[in-house]
């Protein structure tokens, strides 16, 4: 299988599967010197794991993990890191009523097709816990980017129709653990918990977006062509399961603007820096950032796994009913929001030490 590295100089490879012994990520790249702190790896996938409120899936991960290489008396080497976080709360038996079936809108049947095998267990590889590597990974990175004073803030911005009537720019996102499903916006947050507690009560899943926003990126970073900063950040949101859209600065809305109205003026800051008058652009231009925020959303689909009836078939063709028995979250945006902001750290770390060699 390929496909399990992510990143050209910060770049990392993760493994494990849903219900295996344990999952786990390496890390290359990552320079000698920086300081970690590993309690901040620990809150980090503490804000992904399962089981952490009533709006998410009951699965009970500790989610501790341990470094078996890289970092010695606190500090990284400049060798391959080496993490791995153990599964603790598997049940197994839970999937065995599909392990001939397809659920429907899952990997189950693509899986099978591509490789002739599948492991039904929650899904294996093909499941949001492999995620949990991508944050542990992350926490290192976003340490990297403390470095150079870059921070990465994401937050739940919509679930169903019931959305935030505010640019990121008029929200305190301090505030956006404050509550269980993420949102800064207290208000709306208890509408969206509402919601998920309704749809969780029917049996049902529900999606929405995340948006997120990171600041103190400094002018230069991506490529202008095939690597451009906004392609990697949109390959990076679409890896993460159940993600179908991306948009970044303006994005769909910006189609309904004229040239004149979209376009961000250039002036000199007390501080003598070029800016933008306005930000239409997200913060990036022709693929490189351009100094001001980096904006986007990400789309989440309502989750596949539901608590009702639904036809399908087997592995050999005939009719088969589907019927979700496990534990599952009704919305996945809580605890998407930690994954987000792990890949968009681990984007912008990887561009930093790309762009050490962009001139002399």
């Amino acid at each position: 299988m390929a496909g399990n590295s992510f990143g050209e100089i910060f770049r990392i490879t993760t493994f494990g599967e849903s219900h295996g012994v344990a999952l786990g990520v390496i890390i290359d790249g990552c320079p000698a010197g920086l300081k970690i702190d590993t309690a901040f790896i620990q809150s980090e996938l503490d804000r992904r794991k399962p089981g952490q409120s009533n709006i998410v899936t009951q699965r009970k991960e500790a989610d501790e993990f341990e470094i078996l290489s890289g970092i010695f008396e606190g500090t990284t080497q400049g060798t391959p890191i080496a993490i791995i976080i153990r599964n603790e709360d598997q049940k197994s038996k839970d999937y065995e009523h599909i392990k001939d079936s397809y659920r429907p809108s899952h990997a189950d049947f693509t899986y099978d097709a591509k490789y002739g095998s599948r492991d039904h267990r929650g899904g294996g590889r093909s499941s949001a816990r492999e995620t949990a590597a991508r944050v542990a990974a992350a926490a290192i990175a976003k340490q990297l980017l403390k470095h150079f004073g870059i921070e990465v803030n994401a937050y739940v911005s919509k679930v169903g129709k019931i959305e935030i009537e505010k640019n990121y720019t008029e929200l305190d996102l301090s505030k956006t653990e404050d509550n269980i499903v993420r949102c800064p916006d207290a208000e709306t947050a208890e509408k969206m918990i509402d919601l998920i507690k309704e749809v969780k009560k029917d049996g049902d899943t529900i999606g929405g977006l995340v948006s997120c926003v990171i600041t103190g990126v400094p002018v230069g970073l991506g490529e202008p062509v095939f690597d451009k900063l906004h392609a990697d950040l949109g390959k990076a949101m679409l890896s993460i399961n159940a993600a179908k859209g991306f948009e970044y600065g303006s994005g769909f809305a910006g189609t309904e603007l004229r040239g004149s109205e979209h376009n961000d003026a250039f002036y000199k800051d007390e501080n003598q820096q070029i800016k933008t008058k306005t930000n239409h652009s997200g913060g990036v231009q022709g693929g490189i950032s351009n100094g001001m925020d980096i904006y986007f959303n990400v789309a989440f689909k309502p989750i596949a796994t539901i608590m009702k009836a639904q036809d399908s078939v087997d592995k050999d063709g005939n009719d088969a009913t589907v019927t979700g028995k496990c534990r599952h979250d009704p919305c996945v945006l809580p605890r998407a929001v930690p994954i987000v902001e792990a890949m968009a750290a681990l984007v912008i770390a990887d561009h930093i030490l790309r762009n050490k060699n962009s001139k002399l």
